[in-house]
């Protein structure tokens, strides 16, 4: 068990490394859509590649889910065959929000030994997910609200 200034020191080197591996800039807020962002998670029980919509009002964000839901079939057939998808996916804040993601568990980033294969996890289904965002920016944009 590691104590809260150590586990986030951990955190620092497991970014800095998957970094170091994989140097490159992601779209991950740079979505050019408010509230809608694509993320990196991990913990010590799985790493996720998400895709978050936070809008208010909550028909506005789930307009936006339902444009990424209509792309359904292109993203889990083409992209992310593993796709979850969830119109109201609850924070531990106790804030709802919008969420698809796909998931590697069990994995832990308290053992080093995880981290090459969470960096790879991450690197493939993100580069995935904003090869997918970028061909449908357009369509992902164009909500009726």
């Amino acid at each position: 068990m590691y104590s809260k200034a150590e586990n986030q020191l951990l955190k620092q080197e497991f970014w800095v490394a998957f970094a170091q591996k994989y140097p490159r800039k992601w779209l991950l807020y740079d979505t050019k859509i408010k509230d809608l962002s694509l993320k990196f998670f991990v913990d010590n029980t799985k790493a996720q590649v998400c895709v978050e919509i936070e809008a208010k009002p909550n028909e506005k964000r789930w307009a936006y889910f339902e444009q990424w839901e209509a792309l359904k079939t292109i993203l889990t057939e083409e992209y992310l065959p593993e796709a979850v998808f969830q119109r109201n996916y609850p924070l531990e804040n106790g804030k709802v929000i919008s969420r698809i993601w796909v998931e590697l568990h069990p994995i832990a980033v308290g053992n080093r030994n995880n981290w090459d294969t969470i960096f790879d996890f991450f690197y493939e289904n993100m580069h995935a997910l904003e090869l997918f965002f970028l061909e449908y920016e357009d369509v992902i944009k164009n909500i009726e609200f």
